[in-house]
């Protein structure tokens, strides 16, 4: 599963990790992540990141 990096702040998602504190389990890809997810770091929205390899 693709890293997603955010392009305001540059927090990474790892689908390997999730993210616990929002409820996502680890293994949960970007796309099965709600619409409304925001970034842990700055809150901006799911739109703001992009794949990186």
């Amino acid at each position: 599963m693709k890293k997603y990096q955010c392009s305001v702040c540059g927090y990474v998602y790892d689908p390997a990790i999730g993210d616990q504190d929002s409820g996502i389990a680890p293994g949960t890809s970007f796309e099965d992540i709600p619409d409304d997810w925001v970034c842990p770091t700055c809150g901006v929205t799911k739109d703001q990141f992009e794949p990186i390899e």
